[in-house]
């Protein structure tokens, strides 16, 4: 069984790191990673506690190889050249961070310049009832789009192209497994199997069972071929 794994986050101490609310995480890299999981592709996301520098995450997808790419955050005045710069070093979307209070001003704005400069997506780490419209912007929301209160709104997001990534349920207050079915009754390429390993901040962190709960409702589709496509790994690695 192939999987790519949709988000997960390095914490290498060779670069900078920022308290967010008081928190630094305990540093998880490369290898630790591959310790954990094996992975045929995925995705490290950057967190809030990285504010927005890039050298961590191009080094990591430097170690990692070409199946694995990056989502950043960025400045709202960050050059064409350098987003650029980052596509060519594997990222292919960026992260608005509402629920650390790190998401950038006129967001709509901004994910039209990057998809229209490079290609990139929209990752929204919050509630799915809190977000502004986004008309015609690629979508993918972090950690099943929030509390469950939230699932109606995540939904109705979801019927309008958005995915949505099954991470992070050792948090969550969901019934897992009927939010996984539910999203998946709506639109079966929506969702996106992830780890989010280490699990910052969390009292549980992923653990083999969340895969196989993934696996078995939603199929092979949300644990490999969903993720490859949203992030555009090219044809011959499905």
């Amino acid at each position: 069984m192939r999987i790519f794994d949709a988000h997960f986050h390095v914490i290498d101490p060779r670069f900078p790191l920022v308290p967010n609310q008081g928190y630094l995480p305990e540093p998880f890299t490369v290898d630790d990673y591959r310790a954990r999981l094996t992975a045929d592709g995925g995705t490290v996301v950057s967190g809030s506690f990285q504010a927005y520098d890039q050298t961590y995450l191009i080094d990591a997808l430097q170690r990692l190889g070409p199946t694995f790419v990056g989502v950043a955050q960025v400045p709202p005045d960050i050059s064409d050249e350098e987003v650029l710069r980052l596509t060519d070093a594997g990222v292919r979307a960026f992260r608005a961070n509402f629920a650390r209070g790190t998401a950038p001003p006129d967001l709509l704005n901004l994910a039209r310049r990057f998809e229209a400069l490079a290609g990139w997506h929209l990752e929204i780490y919050g509630d799915a009832r809190e977000l502004p419209p986004l008309p015609g912007v690629r979508l993918v929301l972090d950690h099943l789009g929030g509390p469950e209160a939230a699932l109606p709104a995540t939904l109705r997001l979801v019927e309008q192209g958005a995915r949505v990534k099954a991470t992070r349920f050792g948090v969550s207050d969901h019934d897992i497994a009927r939010t996984l079915r539910e999203i998946v009754a709506v639109n079966p390429a929506a969702l996106l199997f992830g780890t989010d390993l280490p699990g910052t901040r969390a009292p549980r962190a992923f653990e083999p069972r969340d895969l196989e709960l993934v696996l078995e409702i939603a199929g092979e589709r949300a644990i490999f071929t969903n993720g490859a496509e949203t992030y555009r790994l090219p044809q011959s690695y499905d």
